[in-house]
């Protein structure tokens, strides 16, 4: 099965219509980051120990490099 885009699930989530008016490019850039975020959340539902990994790396490079002594 393949899993569908960033953008297909911002249509799919919201009933996506193209914007017009004077501040599109603010509302589209706000659809932009929805779908990030819904994508993201499908891909941790599908593959939650790649997820952990990623956020135990990164917390383990921030907490050495950032270490307050």
């Amino acid at each position: 099965m393949q899993s569908a885009g960033p953008q297909e699930y911002a249509e799919q989530a919201a009933g996506w219509r193209p914007h017009e008016g004077p501040n599109s490019s603010a509302l589209q850039g706000a659809d932009a980051c929805e779908a990030a975020v819904t994508f993201f959340r499908e891909y941790a539902r599908e593959r939650p120990e790649v997820v952990a990994m990623w956020a135990f790396g990164i917390g383990f490079v921030l907490g050495w490099k950032l270490k307050p002594w």
